[in-house]
C-alpha cells in the first residue's frame, strides 16, 4: 500500500463479509452471488453508506481476479447524457463476458443524475443486452429514477449507519495505523459523519495527520465544524435573553473559525432537540431555523440573517419565562 493512500480505499471492504452494517442487504446479495443469479439492481440511500462498495464486491466475488474485464464502471453525474448511453454503454453491453459468468455489469454510480432520455435510452439497453449484461444502479434518491428502470431491478435501500458500526470501523483503521484514539474523539466523529462512513473515516485520516493520538480537540479542528457544546450554549443564552454574548458566540464560530452560515444553521437544529425546553418551543424554534435556513439558501446575508434568528430566539425566551 502506498504510504499516501486515501484509508477509504486502503479499508474499502472486497467481500460482502467484510462489510460492516446493511446486514439484511448484504445476505441477500450473497444469495445472487452465491447462485450466481444476479438481477438488475438498484440501490438507493445516503452517502458513504456502502452502495458502491456493494457492487465493487460483487463483481470481485462473480468474477474473481478478472473482475476488471468484466465491470464497466460509469460516473453518471459526469457522463449524464444519452450519448454515453448510446456509445460507451452500448458499445460495452454488446461484447461477451470473459470467463465462465454468462453476463457482465455495468455500474452507473450517481445514476440519479442521468438525464431523462438518457434513462430512457438505458431502459431499452437493459432489454436488449439482458442475456450478456446486468446493470448495478446506485443512487442517492430512488424518486429521480424512471419507473420502467425501477420496475427492472432489485431495489434495496440502504440507509445511515449507526454510530456502533462507524465506531467498530474507526477501531478497525486505529489498529490498521497503530493510532491512539481516544473515545471522545470516536464520539465527535460519529457526531460529525451523520452516518456516512466515507466522511467518517475521511475525518480521521485527517485528524491523524496532525496526531498520531486523537482527540476530541484534532478531530474539530479538521473538520471545521463546532463542538456540540458550543452551539448548544449559544442556543441557551439567545433563549435566557443574553442576546449580547450568544451574538458573540455566532461571531467566534462565523469570524474567528470561518463555519459557514449553513453548517451552522445545520447543528443548530441538531441541537435544538437536545435543549431542557417544552416540546412546543422546539416545534416553535425549528420552524425558525427552516425559515432563516430558506432566506440563507435565496442569497441573503449570512451573518444579518443568523444573528436576527438569535434575536427571534431571545423573544421566544422572553415570552416564554
Amino acid at each position: 500500500m502506498e504510504a499516501n493512500e486515501l484509508w477509504v480505499e486502503k479499508y474499502r471492504p472486497k467481500k460482502l463479509s467484510e462489510m460492516i452494517g446493511q446486514q439484511e442487504i448484504v445476505t441477500r446479495l450473497q444469495n445472487f452471488v452465491e447462485k450466481k443469479s444476479l438481477p438488475h439492481l438498484l440501490f438507493a440511500g445516503p452517502a458513504g453508506t456502502g452502495k458502491t462498495t456493494a457492487a465493487l464486491c460483487i463483481a470481485r466475488e462473480l468474477f474473481g481476479e478478472g473482475w476488471k474485464q468484466n465491470l464497466l464502471e460509469l460516473n453518471a453525474s459526469d457522463e449524464r447524457g444519452i450519448d454515453t448511453i448510446r456509445t460507451k454503454v452500448k458499445d460495452y453491453a454488446r461484447t461477451r463476458p470473459i470467463g465462465d459468468v454468462p453476463y457482465k455489469i455495468i455500474l452507473l454510480d450517481e445514476s440519479d443524475a442521468l438525464t431523462s432520455d438518457a434513462q430512457h435510452a438505458l431502459r431499452r439497453m437493459m432489454e436488449m443486452f439482458a442475456s450478456s449484461t446486468r446493470f448495478i444502479l446506485d443512487c442517492n434518491f430512488s424518486s429521480r429514477i424512471i419507473e420502467p428502470i425501477q420496475s427492472r431491478c432489485a431495489v434495496f435501500r440502504f440507509r445511515r449507519l449507526s454510530d456502533k458500526e462507524i465506531d467498530h470501523m474507526l477501531k478497525r483503521i486505529a489498529r490498521g495505523e497503530k493510532l491512539t484514539l481516544t473515545p471522545d474523539a470516536v464520539r465527535a466523529i460519529t457526531y460529525l459523519s451523520e452516518g456516512d462512513m466515507r466522511r467518517a473515516i475521511n475525518i480521521l485520516q485527517a485528524a491523524a495527520a496532525l496526531k498520531k493520538k486523537v482527540d476530541e480537540k484534532v478531530v474539530y479542528e479538521v473538520s471545521a465544524a463546532a463542538r456540540p457544546d458550543e452551539v448548544k450554549l449559544m442556543l441557551e443564552l439567545s433563549l435566557s435573553g443574553k442576546f449580547e454574548e450568544a451574538r458573540k458566540k455566532l461571531h467566534e464560530l462565523l469570524i474567528d473559525r470561518g463555519l459557514s452560515g449553513e453548517d451552522i444553521l445545520d447543528q443548530i437544529h441538531r441541537e435544538i432537540f437536545n435543549l431542557q425546553i417544552p416540546e412546543l418551543a422546539k416545534v416553535k424554534l425549528v420552524d425558525k431555523v427552516g425559515e432563516f435556513s430558506f432566506r440563507i439558501t435565496q442569497g441573503s446575508n449570512e451573518r444579518i440573517q443568523l444573528e436576527a434568528m438569535l434575536a427571534h430566539f431571545a423573544l421566544l425566551g422572553n415570552s416564554q419565562s
